[in-house]
């Protein structure tokens, strides 16, 4: 049996299942003012079934941001390729539904899955990669005490474009100091 997920004041987490599916992809086409240029997730049927059937496996954990009272979804945060042994390290992705936006539940549900990854899953290291002119994203990183550590030009292809990101990361004792 897994390990239940962490829960704070106003946001739990979950992971994703085929039953959210319908309002993924509802979120997702409300959301796309928010998102765009810096995210594109899942935006129609086809490949919202691809994140679900592939949100839980040994690279890729999907987590949902819910509202405590309703379950409402309010994000979705991604550890991806996650690697253990000597590394013990992976990258962390996330985006907020606009409905939902500016009212810090993003913030408290990125402080649980740091959480997760760090107490539970045991990782020393959360990197996470956003595009510089991407604001919102970049000081919600630095609210929850990742560092910059570089930039990287034209790292991801997002949209059909390779963009550049800034480089942040988080250290296990860094965030205990912290958390």
């Amino acid at each position: 049996m897994c390990p239940p997920l962490p829960a704070a004041q106003r946001v739990l987490l979950r992971h994703p299942s085929s039953d959210d599916a319908a309002e993924l992809l509802r979120l997702v086409n409300s959301s796309r003012r928010l998102h765009h240029p810096w995210v594109f997730p899942p935006a129609d049927e086809k490949a919202v079934a691809s994140y679900l059937r592939n949100a839980a496996s040994d690279r890729l954990l999907g987590f949902l941001v819910c509202l405590r009272e309703s379950e409402e979804i309010v994000g979705v945060v991604n550890l991806s390729e996650i690697v253990y042994g000597n590394f013990l390290s992976a990258y962390l992705g996330f985006y907020g539904h606009a409905e939902h936006a500016g009212r810090g539940y993003m913030k408290e549900g990125l402080h649980l899955v740091l959480r997760h990854a760090f107490r539970t899953l045991g990782l020393h290291r959360i990197e996470a990669n956003v595009q510089p002119g991407n604001g919102r994203s970049l000081a919600l990183l630095q609210a929850l005490g990742f560092k910059k550590e570089g930039y990287s030009p034209k790292y991801l292809k997002i949209g059909g474009r390779w963009r550049d990101h800034e480089r942040w990361a988080i250290l296990a004792e860094e965030w205990r100091v912290r958390g």
